[in-house]
């Protein structure tokens, strides 16, 4: 693999011992940096909407956000290897497309043909267009049993109702099961301000605003006294 292209990855898992293994055996691996490891979904969102990276080695059963739903909710382009001490996901696992699908306790030498199938399959076919990025522009949320995909230019803002939310879209609103602290770790932060604990506005959407309001499609939007400060500040640099 002397010659193969570098790629960038993440670890992302909830025990601390399983990361620094998998640390360790990619260690040994050329061509493979190791850009973050994290120890749960909304951790790894914000790498992946900051940093290009080309695969994950990700934990299936973790708190917050599974790694079934994780995986749903980012870009294709990003490939993944699934981690886990449960065989019993490994169907859908698969059907996610994964690269490979590890169970724990992993050994080197299955890591490793792991890691050779991904730069087998994927190294190729990404060469011809180095112009693709896997910046995520879109997410998926669990809505009326099903997962549903969310163009983030089309949020015009989230609102909170303790354990759930509404995501109001132009034409509609998704009613979804969700923190709006999770859901915050999977918006790009270049495009969405926290004005409230419980509102999240798209900046590019916004018509007006005040010291104590965001204007949103003629909603008004109250701008709480603890999020004031930040908020004025990066509008007004609009």
């Amino acid at each position: 693999m002397g010659k193969t292209k570098n790629i960038s990855c993440i670890i992302v898992d909830d025990e601390i011992i399983a990361r620094e293994i998998i640390a360790t055996h990619l260690s040994k691996i050329n061509n493979i940096t190791i850009v973050a490891s994290c120890n749960k979904a909304v951790e790894a969102f914000k790498v992946i909407n900051n940093h290009k990276i080309d695969l994950i080695f990700l934990d299936i059963n973790m708190p917050e956000i599974s790694g079934i739903s994780f995986a749903k909710s980012i870009n294709s382009e990003i490939k993944i290897i699934f981690t886990t001490a449960y065989r019993d996901y490994a169907v859908e696992g698969f059907e996610l497309q994964a690269v490979d699908y590890l169970l724990k306790p992993i050994s080197f030498e299955r890591l490793l043909k792991a890691v050779t199938t991904y730069f087998e399959v994927h190294s190729k076919s990404q060469a011809p267009a180095p112009s693709r990025s896997n910046i995520t522009t879109f997410m998926f949320v669990r809505s009326d049993r099903r997962m549903v995909k969310i163009d983030f230019v089309d949020i015009l803002y989230i609102e909170s109702y303790s354990d759930y939310l509404k995501i109001h879209l132009d034409n509609e609103v998704v009613v979804t099961r969700e923190t709006i602290t999770a859901i915050e770790a999977k918006l790009p932060s270049n495009q969405f301000l926290r004005i409230h604990r419980s509102f999240i506005v798209s900046t590019a959407h916004i018509s007006s605003f005040t010291n104590e309001h965001v204007v949103v499609k003629n909603t008004a939007l109250t701008i709480s006294r603890s999020y004031k400060k930040e908020v004025l500040g990066q509008l007004e640099q609009f």
